[in-house]
C-alpha cells in the first residue's frame, strides 16, 4: 500500500514511545508529526488536518480524553480518525475512549505489526486530504460574510 502523502499526528508525551511509533510509521511511508501535549496538537490542526490521530490518554494539562472529544465535536474535525495508544489497558478507560469518539485502541507495549494492522485499517476508506499549498490557504482563510443593511 502506498501511504505517501498520509500524514499522521501522533500526541505522546513518553520520548521512547514517540520515537519508536514514529520511526515504525515512518518505515510505512507515513508522514508523522510528533508533538506532546493536546495544546501542541490542537495547535497543528489549527494549521494542517492530518489523517489520523494517535494520541496517549495520559497528556500534560489537557488529557487525551478531552482531546479526542474536542476533535470529535469539532465540525472541521468529527470525521478525524483517532487511535489511542496507551499503557492503561482498563477495560473502563478503553470503553470511555472509545465512547468520546476513539475509533481503536492499542496497548503499550504493542507489536509493530499490530500497529501497522490498525492504522491501515483505519486509513483504509479515509479520503485523502489534499495538502497542497493553495488548498492550506483555503483552509485557513476565514469565510467572507457580506453585511445586510436592515431597516
Amino acid at each position: 500500500m502506498n501511504n505517501a502523502g498520509r500524514e499522521v499526528l501522533l500526541v505522546e508525551p513518553e520520548p521512547v514511545v514517540s520515537e519508536v511509533t514514529a520511526f515504525r510509521l515512518e518505515l510505512l511511508g507515513y508522514r508523522v508529526i510528533c508533538v506532546e501535549s493536546a495544546e501542541a496538537a490542537l495547535a497543528k490542526i489549527s494549521v494542517s488536518i492530518p489523517d489520523l490521530v494517535i494520541t496517549d490518554l495520559v497528556l500534560p494539562g489537557l488529557d487525551g480524553m478531552g482531546l479526542i472529544e474536542r476533535l470529535t465535536t469539532d465540525e472541521r474535525t468529527s470525521d478525524l480518525r483517532i487511535l489511542v495508544l496507551s499503557l492503561d489497558a482498563d477495560l473502563s478507560r478503553v470503553q470511555a475512549a472509545y465512547n468520546v469518539g476513539a475509533r481503536d485502541f492499542i496497548v503499550v507495549p504493542f507489536h509493530p505489526e499490530v500497529l501497522e494492522e490498525k492504522v491501515s485499517k483505519l486509513l483504509a476508506d479515509a479520503p485523502i486530504r489534499d495538502r497542497s499549498a493553495k488548498a492550506k490557504v483555503a483552509e485557513a482563510a476565514p469565510a467572507k460574510t457580506q453585511a445586510v443593511a436592515v431597516n
